[in-house]
């Protein structure tokens, strides 16, 4: 599947970024290793590792510029965050449809400071109070489902931190991340949880069927976006509203 060379500027604007200077971003490449750099290291090599698309486009330097000058912006900012692991899956999407680094960094510094800085504080609350989101809608769209599972004692906490706190980029083929990304920078992050549980509902059968629902949910299955979409979209009028303002705000 090739490349959007539209999609960029799209995101750009879905997100309300500007342009940045090189300048501005080269200077954060300059001041060297941050306090996060080993960190960054340690999971930079196996961000997408089996994604021949990634791996053809995006370097690991890259994405070790980029995580570290954003390592380095927050520090100067003084907000309550910090580089955590899965940031780096994160910022895989934005390097691999940009055009440049720069842009890249720009809307993968914008995209966790406004859309999702809960996910990066020290606790990481956000992405619990979603993995809390994921149990409680999907107990009101399909409580049979839910209820199996939680007979199983398997809650989202045990099997969609990776799904919630990427957006959905840990789950493979890469050109199917960037039409749900589509979906997600249009109408809001927030829906990554609706589409966490579409994901579920996908499986529903099967999870039903099994006697250990965990060895189905390691791996979730290879994302079909379009589909996906297609049930979280319908879950939405399903959802009551103090629920679906919870959704909205959890990231924040």
């Amino acid at each position: 599947m090739s490349l959007s060379p539209l999609r960029i500027y799209v995101w750009c604007i879905l997100l309300g970024v500007a342009p940045m200077r090189s300048n501005e971003y080269l200077s954060l490449v300059r001041r060297g290793a941050s306090p996060a750099y080993s960190k960054i290291r340690n999971d930079t090599f196996r961000t997408l590792a089996t994604d021949p698309l990634f791996r053809r486009r995006v370097s690991e330097a890259s994405l070790i510029r980029l995580l570290n000058a954003f390592a380095h912006s927050l520090k100067d900012t003084g907000v309550d965050a910090q580089y955590v692991q899965g940031m780096n899956v994160i910022a895989a999407p934005f390097l691999y449809a940009a055009k440049s680094e720069t842009e890249a960094f720009a809307l993968f510094s914008h995209f966790i400071k406004k859309e999702c800085p809960a996910y990066v504080k020290p606790t990481m609350e956000g992405v619990h109070r979603g993995l809390k989101l994921v149990d409680q809608c999907l107990e009101t769209v399909d409580p049979k489902l839910y209820l199996h599972l939680k007979d199983k004692y398997l809650s989202a906490e045990l099997y969609a931190f990776p799904s919630v706190l990427t957006l959905s980029a840990c789950t493979p083929p890469l050109p199917e991340v960037l039409i749900l990304w589509d979906f997600l920078l249009a109408y809001g992050p927030h829906l990554n949880i609706l589409c966490v549980v579409a994901q579920l509902l996908l499986m529903r059968d099967d999870l039903l069927a099994a006697q250990s629902p965990m060895k189905l949910l390691r791996t979730f299955p290879p994302l079909q976006s379009k589909t996906i979409i297609k049930i979280a979209v319908s879950l939405v009028k399903r959802i009551p509203q103090p629920l679906f303002d919870s959704l909205v705000n959890h990231a924040r």
